[in-house]
C-alpha cells in the first residue's frame, strides 16, 4: 500500500469532528491499509484517520507491534482507574507531555466488514484507545498535558 503524510499540529483538519463510516468501500479498505503502513513506518502505536487528512471515524492501533487493531466508529462505553504518564503523538513530533488517562477502557467499534465488537484494554492500550478516539472529535493530547510540553530529546537525556 502507501505511506501517507501525517498532518501536524496547526493543520485545521486535526481540529474537526469526523464523519461516521456507513459503508466500507474499496477506498475505505485502501485507507485502512495505508493507515497501518503509515503508523508502522512512523513507529507509532496508533493513528486516526484525520491525522492523514481523512475525516472518517477510523483508528488503527498496535501497542505491541504484533497485534494490529482496527476500530471503525469507536465509542467508549466504560472507563475506570487512572494512569499518569508521558504521552506523545505522531501529529506533534518531537514533543511529549504528562497526561492522566483511565487505566481501563471498554470500547464498542466495528471491524472492516462493519461487524460490531467490543474491546477491553488496560494500561498502554487504554491510553492509546482514548488518545485516538479523541482525534476523531478534533482533540489533541496537548489539551490535556499537565505542566509543560517537553522535547523528547530532553526526556532521553534524563534517562542517560
Amino acid at each position: 500500500m502507501a505511506i501517507r503524510n501525517i498532518r501536524e499540529i496547526g493543520d485545521p483538519v486535526l481540529n474537526k469532528s469526523c464523519k461516521v463510516v456507513k459503508e466500507v468501500t474499496d477506498r475505505t479498505r485502501e485507507l485502512i491499509e495505508d493507515m497501518f503502513d503509515t503508523m508502522y513506518e512512523a513507529q507509532g502505536v496508533g493513528l486516526a484517520a484525520p491525522q492523514v487528512g481523512i475525516l472518517k471515524r477510523i483508528v488503527t492501533i498496535d501497542v505491541t507491534g504484533e497485534d494490529p487493531i482496527l476500530l471503525v466508529n469507536p465509542t467508549i462505553l466504560e472507563t475506570s482507574g487512572e494512569q499518569t504518564g508521558n504521552e506523545g503523538c505522531l501529529s506533534v513530533p518531537g514533543k511529549t507531555g504528562v497526561v492522566t488517562r483511565p487505566n481501563y477502557v471498554k470500547v464498542r467499534a466495528y471491524d472492516r466488514n462493519l461487524e460490531p465488537f467490543e474491546l477491553e484494554g488496560t494500561e498502554l492500550l487504554a491510553r492509546a484507545i482514548c488518545h485516538e478516539v479523541e482525534h476523531l472529535d478534533g482533540h489533541l493530547y496537548v489539551e490535556k498535558v499537565e505542566g509543560e510540553l517537553m522535547n523528547v530529546s530532553d526526556l532521553e537525556d534524563e534517562e542517560d
